[in-house]
């Protein structure tokens, strides 16, 4: 009788195919029809229960031994391997008997002549026992006989693809009558509810095997997008497989030139995880079938010869020996061919047979690897010009000590509108500080144009006031989309210090820490730049003497908030005063302070500091 389930749906007639029995009266030897029809009703019922075909075939052997005469009831199960199993049961017995003996008789490959693919549905024989070795007996002959059966009445059937099964009943007398006929079409029957019921658990495995699929290649995409780092995701998609998949799991990416270069390996025993690495980086028969992979449409799997010559399967040496198969996948994003992925499996290479599994895994792999590349790239352009929009160094003053730094809030990797930039000219120094609203390429534009200009007119000598008007205009006359604010600091040596010309325009008004600690704020109105035309601003002068520190920054630095929602600006007075003294970078420590103070807010932020140097 059946006990495992077929690998695939079985070709067999509907459950509804009911044959009743020929009309006619009860039988000492057959029992009632009413008995009958109760019992297979009680068949039918377990059959829709049960998660193993086993289960009900006990209730089969039960039934079919209340019949009078029966001597024995043998059941077998045979597929593409040959024989699985031969049970046997006699009246008086609760379960069946396995007997391995006879099925280790059975040859391997060998299947039983009236169950050939295409045979359709139940074929029923009976006919008078003569030997055990009747070929249309085997492989039941040998219990038959030694239960002195008279009689065998045999039902052969498919329950699944490549996957079958047998009933023989031996009866201990020749039938009367019909009742051969009425015992065959009862056993008939039974194969229609062994073949619903096998039917039902494939289907039911299968779905189970389809949610398990689709949770873990849920959780592979959950796992594999949370890191947008790129050496990271190619070794989550590694660890992800072993051993969900496979035993061991190989990804490589292809260089230039097309040659396959070892980016990540996991194997789920920790000694064998050297031993992979080196395999996977310089193997040159694994390089070549890599290379054969990537140019095959699906999955390509490589079994017993075919791993002939390489570091796998049973003659290699060492940890490769317990290698019995391998899939190479190819990692494709985007209309490119990015990698290979690969499984090693040892003696149970189940994982091979959902080919569908590993290429959605692939695919989802690939996407994750691409997807973290483009960003590591992108991430790379936007530093480089970011750079550009920046000042390469800020100059020598003497007498003063100047200090910058620039904080990216924005993880979306979007060129941010902050400038900044210093210029020594003649007996001056100039700061100026900025921020175009909003990040991109727009954004970014327009930081140049309002830097480059500022930096051209104040490096004239122009005033901060009417240098900041002509840039209003030059914005507005370029029909600007974006606002901008910026703030101006000329710093002109006096006798007892620096004279500061402050102008604004609707910037962040600077903070001035004096020497004993103190810090106050420098008014500087004035209307943003590149929204009403011919727009005046009006300058602020201050004198700075020697400790005095003005401090310049845009609003991401006020607008950091901490957990609670309170602002940096609350803080910023005090954080000042502790770190805008003169001494090693104070303008990278104020930055870092509202970085560390952040748990919320993406602004980019830039602090531009000049301290005058010597004791008040």
């Amino acid at each position: 009788m059946p006990g495992r389930s077929g690998p695939h749906r079985p070709a067999v007639p509907a459950p509804c195919r009911w044959r009743p029995p020929v009309k006619q009266a009860a039988s000492p030897s057959s029992g009632t029809p009413d008995d009958w029809w109760r019992s297979l009703h009680k068949l039918w019922r377990a059959a829709l229960d049960v998660q193993d075909v086993t289960a009900v075939a006990s209730l089969v052997y039960r039934v079919l031994l209340q019949r009078p005469g029966t001597a024995v009831v043998v059941g077998a199960r045979w597929g593409e391997q040959g024989l699985t199993y031969v049970r046997c049961a006699r009246p008086g017995q609760d379960e069946p008997t396995t007997w391995p003996a006879l099925s280790a008789q059975w040859p391997f490959g060998t299947h039983h002549p009236a169950v050939l693919p295409g045979a359709g549905g139940p074929q029923v024989r009976s006919h008078a026992f003569a030997r055990p070795g009747d070929a249309a007996l085997a492989p039941a002959g040998q219990l038959l006989a030694r239960a002195h059966a008279r009689w065998a009445v045999a039902c052969l059937f498919p329950l699944a693809d490549g996957d079958s099964a047998g009933l023989w009943v031996g009866l201990d007398h020749e039938p009367a009558g019909a009742q051969a006929q009425l015992l065959g079409d009862q056993l008939s029957q039974i194969a229609d509810v062994l073949s619903a019921s096998n039917r039902r658990i494939l289907e039911a495995r299968l779905h189970e095997r389809r949610q398990a699929r689709d949770a873990f290649l849920a959780e592979a995409s959950l796992q594999m997008d949370a890191s947008l780092d790129v050496a990271e995701t190619l070794h989550r998609v590694a660890r992800l497989a072993v051993p969900a998949v496979a035993e061991g799991c190989v990804v490589h990416l292809f260089g230039p030139g097309g040659l396959p270069r070892s980016v990540a390996t996991a194997h789920v025993a920790a000694t064998a995880q050297s031993w992979l690495a080196q395999v996977a980086h310089d193997d040159a028969w694994l390089r070549a079938q890599l290379q054969r992979g990537a140019e095959h449409p699906e999955v390509r799997t490589l079994r017993d010869a075919d791993l002939a010559g390489g570091p796998f399967g049973p003659d290699a040496a060492g940890q490769g020996a317990t290698v019995r198969a391998l899939s190479i996948t190819p990692l494709r994003a985007r209309g490119r061919t990015l990698g290979t992925l690969t499984f090693l499996y040892g003696g149970d290479d189940t994982g091979l047979t959902d080919q569908r599994m590993l290429a959605d895994l692939s695919g989802r792999a690939a996407l994750a690897i691409d997807t973290t590349t483009l960003y590591e790239q992108r991430r790379r352009h936007v530093q480089l010009l970011q750079k550009h929009l920046l000042p390469r160094a800020l100059p020598a003053a003497p007498g003063l000590e100047l200090s910058a730094a620039y904080d990216v809030g924005d993880t979306s990797l979007d060129v941010g509108g902050d400038f900044y930039d210093a210029v020594a000219a003649k007996d001056r120094v100039v700061l100026f500080i900025g921020d175009v609203c909003g990040r991109g390429a727009e954004a970014a534009a327009f930081t140049g144009l309002a830097r480059h200009t500022l930096r051209t007119l104040l490096e004239d000598g122009m005033a901060p006031a009417p240098a900041l008007s002509r840039l209003n205009r030059a914005l507005t006359g370029e029909g600007a989309s974006r606002f901008v604010t910026a703030l101006v600091v000329v710093l002109t040596p006096a006798a007892d210090g620096w004279d500061a010309e402050i102008a604004g325009a609707g910037h962040p008004w600077p903070l001035v820490r004096r020497a004993d600690g103190r810090v106050e704020q420098i008014p500087a109105p004035g209307m943003l730049l590149g929204v009403v035309p011919e727009t005046a601003y009006e300058p602020t002068r201050i004198r700075l003497a020697a400790g005095d520190s003005v401090v310049m920054f845009t609003d991401g630095l006020t607008e950091a908030r901490s957990a609670d929602g309170t602002h940096f600006e609350e803080h910023l007075p005090a954080a000042v005063a502790q770190y805008a003294a003169r001494g090693e970078s104070p303008a990278a420590r104020l930055a870092a302070a509202a970085s560390a103070f952040r748990t919320s807010g993406d602004d980019d932020t830039a602090v531009l500091i000049a301290s005058v140097k010597g004791q008040p």
